[in-house]
């Protein structure tokens, strides 16, 4: 049955409560629900955390979002990580109803020594109500008898004895423990709380084989692949720029079968090293590491060198197979047989993967499934606690949902992250049953209308269930946008990515403005690294000043030392009379008074042109008034302004593509 104060349409459940919603500890989310009983009688609606543990939480006082909604709501935030639940629940207040009336009849003398003697019977069930042996509780029992025996007193004036009833004191006391009646409740809801890598991070895309590598595009001496000691050299440098996690594409042997050349032709010299998420040679399948990257001696070293610099690995866990996989050959039943009795391989039409065989789940799902998660717990045991799972979309969705949900049961601090570019409902639904993060589409995300109306469903109801992940770019995505635009184009996508996402990621050479496409109107790169060693002189373009690696170093530290910028859902939108600026702020409240962290970020959208414009700023929204005048700092240039509501902004993108702000309280 409905319940006596109805509580309808509780936010965030996803699918009904089928899949819980997600946070992180200490991560402030926003529960709401239609509450509404007969009359004009009073009601009161708070949200209740239950922690894994099953204890339950204070009342957290729920306020009508819009008066006349009927929508309540309230910001909660878990504390650990775990399964928590969370409800509503909902009351009639009587004592809010006693203050309506009274505060209308006493003035004008009505009633006045009922409502009063009405109001102490209220006040005295109160303090009867508090609970017994905490801390505190008798001397709030003490305050409501009092008030309870000064509304009785015929000595003092009406009015000053109704307005006692008011004393913040009072107040506070109730706000903590209110008078109840007809207490109604919803369901428990699941809340799932995972580490805070799982909401915020900043990824570095880099292949081994390339670091340290030699090769000679001339094709005069054979290539050497660098190794995992060779590229543990490359660490110190990604640390230094502030990355928390480091991506290796697939690190297993490589099929020798319609091995792909470089920039993706059909033909490979014997020294071409093949795409690596061709994965499987006589070397060994998905448990193995390609002999020419070392050993898992090497490999382990790798992995404690990264912890070391404060650093994790994450590993890409592509489920396809190169025709020379253990697997062809112990499982041919794993895979799609044509009607010409050969295995299918990868295609998207045009496009042709010749060296990848697809897997088929659905002859033999059990045996699939059960090899998988022994490779995943394969990695894990050395060391692995981030996998990107390379085309999940492709892949049985209740496939996933077991294997994430077999692994949360026993190590719920290894997170996986979703490469899905395919349609909404397949990626959202990925985020839903179990994976941590989600690649998503920002990358096609370019003018200000794109990027403020997706943010705004990322950031909203999305929120709840699916983490964006913003690559700037990946060994496969070179949006015309980078190609066309120079570096201003490079500084411009990172700063939009590193400070709209809690999360965001570059692959390797993108510090460098690597902006050429195999062939016009492509997204794909000349020269590929999926497809060829790609030595780089990383110390050559700092010297010389060709590297973005220090921009990029002072984004990661901005990030590092602003909450506001460790969150999705606060983030909110400004208007600028210049459609080609666009302007944003999170904040993290410290106090209901109190800004707390404030970042405030204009950027020029134009890697061209200066642009200028006006900035008019929702003051609320950053925890100020409409009136208030305050100061801004911006982090990238260390510059202060006085401003208010409306703002002058002029922002060249070759020498400064945007401002970071933090925002305090200015002198009036």
């Amino acid at each position: 049955m409905i319940g006596r104060i109805p509580i309808l349409d509780v936010q965030p459940v996803i699918d009904c409560g089928r899949w819980p919603a997600k946070a992180v500890p200490g991560e402030e989310f926003e529960v709401g629900a239609t509450v509404f009983r007969e009359g004009h009688e009073r009601l009161g609606a708070a949200v209740v955390l239950r922690d894994p543990e099953g204890r339950v939480g204070p009342l957290a006082r729920m306020s009508e979002v819009t008066p006349g909604t009927d929508r309540y709501a309230a910001r909660v935030a878990p504390a650990t990580t775990g399964l928590w639940h969370f409800r509503v629940e909902a009351w009639g207040d009587p004592i809010a109803h006693w203050h309506h009336d009274a505060g209308i009849k006493i003035p004008r003398g009505q009633d006045t020594e009922l409502m009063l003697e009405e109001g102490a019977r209220l006040f005295e069930r109160a303090a009867a109500g508090l609970p017994k042996g905490k801390v505190g509780v008798p001397k709030k029992r003490a305050a409501l008898t009092a008030l309870a025996r000064t509304l009785r007193d015929r000595t003092i004036p009406p009015m000053t004895r109704f307005e006692a009833a008011e004393a913040p004191e009072i107040r506070e006391i109730l706000d903590a423990h209110p008078l109840r009646e007809h207490v109604t409740t919803s369901e428990w809801h699941p809340l799932v709380v995972h580490r805070e890598r799982a909401l915020f991070g900043s990824w570095y895309e880099f292949f081994p084989r390339s670091e340290g590598a030699t090769y000679d595009p001339m094709g005069r001496r054979a290539p050497q692949s660098g190794t995992f000691r060779t590229a543990m050299r490359r660490l110190p440098a990604i640390a230094e720029m502030g990355f928390d996690v480091v991506y290796l594409p697939p690190v297993h042997p490589i099929g020798r079968q319609f091995r792909k050349g470089p920039n993706n032709t059909l033909h490979a010299e014997p020294h071409d090293p093949g795409s690596p998420w061709a994965i499987g040679s006589e070397d060994g399948g998905h448990d193995a590491i390609h002999p020419e990257l070392g050993t898992f001696e090497d490999f382990d070293a790798f992995v404690a060198r990264t912890r070391e610099l404060g650093m994790e690995v994450a590993l890409d866990l592509a489920l396809q197979c190169s025709p020379d996989h253990p697997w062809v050959q112990k499982h041919p039943e794993w895979f799609t047989t044509r009607a010409d009795g050969s295995i299918a391989y990868a295609e998207n039409p045009p496009k042709k993967y010749q060296d990848i065989y697809p897997l088929n789940f659905d002859n033999d799902p059990e045996g699939i499934y059960e090899e998988v998660e022994r490779v995943v717990r394969h990695w894990m045991a050395h060391g692995v606690r981030i996998f990107r799972v390379d085309n999940p979309h492709t892949k049985p969705v209740a496939f996933w949902e077991r294997l994430l949900g077999s692994i949360a049961a026993t190590d719920p601090d290894v997170l996986f992250l979703a490469e899905a570019f395919t349609r909404p409902a397949m990626m959202h639904t990925l985020g839903k049953i179990g994976f941590h993060q989600s690649y998503t589409y920002f990358t096609w995300r370019n003018s200000k209308d794109e990027l403020e109306e997706y943010l705004r469903e990322l950031s909203g109801a999305a929120a709840a269930y699916m983490r964006p992940n913003f690559f700037v770019n990946t060994p496969d995505i070179l949006h015309e946008y980078l190609q066309h635009g120079g570096p201003p184009a490079f500084a411009i996508r990172a700063v939009l990515a590193a400070t709209l996402s809690p999360t965001w990621g570059v692959y390797s050479g993108y510090e460098l403005y690597e902006n050429t496409p195999v062939r016009p109107g492509s997204e794909e790169y000349r020269d590929s690294e999926k497809y060829q060693y790609r030595p780089r002189d990383w110390e050559a373009a700092e010297r010389e000043g060709r590297s973005l690696a220090p921009f990029i170093e002072t984004l990661n530290s901005v990030r590092r030392a602003h909450p506001a910028l460790h969150r999705l859902r606060d983030l909110r939108f400004h208007h600028v009379d210049q459609p080609e600026l666009i302007c944003y702020s999170k904040r993290v409240p410290d106090g209901p008074d109190r800004l707390g962290d404030v970042v405030l970020v204009v950027v020029n959208l134009n890697p061209h042109q200066v642009r200028e414009a006006t900035v008019h700023l929702d003051l609320p929204a950053l925890g100020l008034d409409w009136s208030d005048e305050f100061v801004v700092t911006d982090e990238l240039s260390g510059e202060s302004y006085h401003w208010r509501q409306a703002n002058y902004v002029r922002l060249d993108p070759h020498t400064r593509p945007a401002h970071i702000f933090t925002v305090s309280r200015g002198e009036s």
